[in-house]
């Protein structure tokens, strides 16, 4: 069970706000306790009162749940919606972010293609295990926590751990008086949160159902979001993602030439927001532009760790229109190494004494971490502690000269940790 936080929608004064907390966050967890899974597999299930559909201020159906993961080990869940819409069945499948134990973690699906009297049906639920420490950071329950008349909440997050957070989002499930009404994400970008630090951050819940709003609750947070994408390109699927909170895309297409693609969005929010896309490198060499019915539209293009391309902007208040980013190589991205390139280097650098242990290790702890090499419920030990016996320094220096393959040094690598003759 994550922590729970319910506010009256009314003006109060810091002291009021107090005295009403303690009575609202035992009406939550009471909440909480009481909700009878619909859709279940094992232990994990969407909550029946929290699987719910509206259409959104702008007319378009919307489907919110919540994962609950109540097994004693991480897992990734998939989820698929379906929606009956005058004799056709559309669907959906989201592969969603690691989940930890004891954790829940919402979604929210957009279906632009139903038009009037839908009917939702059961979601399906299935997941694999995987790794995932619970992240360090917790919603400060005071009197910063204050949901206002508009139906906006404002609050603050802390990092417990001892670790940078980067990229932290939190999420809520948005109640009316008697039922879940959305669920909200904090609009503006933290680029990172360090230890101890503590960070301010906002919701707000679509402009259809603000007059609603009675409480907020289930707060979960985590260090990435799934919205997946996918575009016909060279006869093929071109797949990405994007995070934009408040704004939404569809119909993505490429043009003639497979450089350029466009989508559809909107922000229906009256405040300003902001787009990360996140696509593959097909040469790596892309160079990236970026406009909005035509206008040029500042923004900033990266490479992550993982050597996918970021392309981010700024989204203004209220904008709706087509957004076109050109500068696409021809054709589809090749495969991607399953190991990025900087690790393949300081395996080289540690078999030939230019780096040390730890610095190694950091690199199979991030392996580890992104699910390249899967160990379920291992636990990880502190940096201190970390070991790995010398005459693995020989496999690295193999991996580096392509004596053997990428799968085989994860293979190698995996026994070891399993083994715990590397320990991380």
């Amino acid at each position: 069970m994550t922590n729970l936080h319910l506010d009256l929608k009314i003006s109060l004064t810091p002291s009021k706000i107090l005295k009403s907390n303690y009575f609202l966050l035992a009406l939550g967890v009471f909440v909480c306790l009481i909700a009878v899974p619909q859709f279940s597999f094992a232990e994990v299930f969407i909550p029946s009162h929290e699987y719910v559909s509206y259409f959104d201020s702008n007319g378009i159906y919307t489907v919110i749940g919540n994962v609950k993961n109540d097994l004693d080990y991480a897992i990734i869940p998939t989820i698929t919606v379906s929606v009956e819409n005058n004799s056709q069945i559309f669907s959906k499948t989201i592969q969603h972010v690691p989940l930890a134990s004891g954790t829940e973690i919402p979604f929210k699906i957009k279906f632009f293609e139903v038009l009037d009297n839908p009917i939702l049906l059961p979601a399906e639920l299935s997941f694999k295990k995987t790794i995932q420490q619970a992240l360090p950071i917790v919603v400060l329950y005071d009197e910063t926590l204050i949901t206002y008349d508009d139906g906006h909440l404002t609050g603050r997050i802390q990092n417990n751990g001892d670790t940078t957070i980067y990229n932290p989002k939190v999420f809520a499930v948005i109640h009316g008086y008697e039922q879940v009404l959305d669920i909200g994400q904090n609009m503006e970008f933290i680029k990172k949160i360090d230890p101890g630090e503590i960070v301010n951050f906002s919701m707000h819940p679509d402009p259809s159902i603000t007059d609603d709003v009675y409480y907020y609750s289930c707060f979960g947070t985590m260090d990435t979001t799934v919205v997946p994408g996918t575009a016909k390109k060279a006869d093929g699927d071109f797949d990405f993602r994007y995070d934009s909170p408040g704004t939404w895309y569809h119909d993505p297409v490429f043009d003639d030439s497979d450089t350029e693609m466009s989508i559809i969005g909107y922000n229906s929010f009256p405040l300003e927001g902001y787009a990360n896309f996140e696509f593959t490198p097909i040469s790596g060499n892309e160079k990236f532009d970026v406009t909005l019915d035509g206008d040029s539209v500042k923004f900033i293009q990266s490479m992550d760790e993982m050597g996918f391309w970021h392309v981010a902007f700024t989204v203004d208040p209220l904008t709706q229109g087509t957004w076109k980013i050109s500068g696409f190589e021809k054709g589809l991205p090749p495969d991607i190494p399953k190991i990025p390139v900087w690790i393949k280097q300081s395996g080289d650098w540690w078999s030939t004494n230019q780096i040390v242990d730890s610095e190694f290790l950091e690199g199979i702890k991030f392996l580890v971490e992104k699910q390249i090499i899967e160990i379920p419920l291992l636990e990880m030990s502190p940096e201190s502690e970390w070991k790995i016996p010398t005459w693995a320094k020989t496999t690295a220096g193999w991996w580096y000269e392509d004596k053997i393959t990428d799968d085989e040094f994860l293979s190698i690598i995996k026994n070891l940790v399993e083994r715990e003759i590397i320990i991380i």
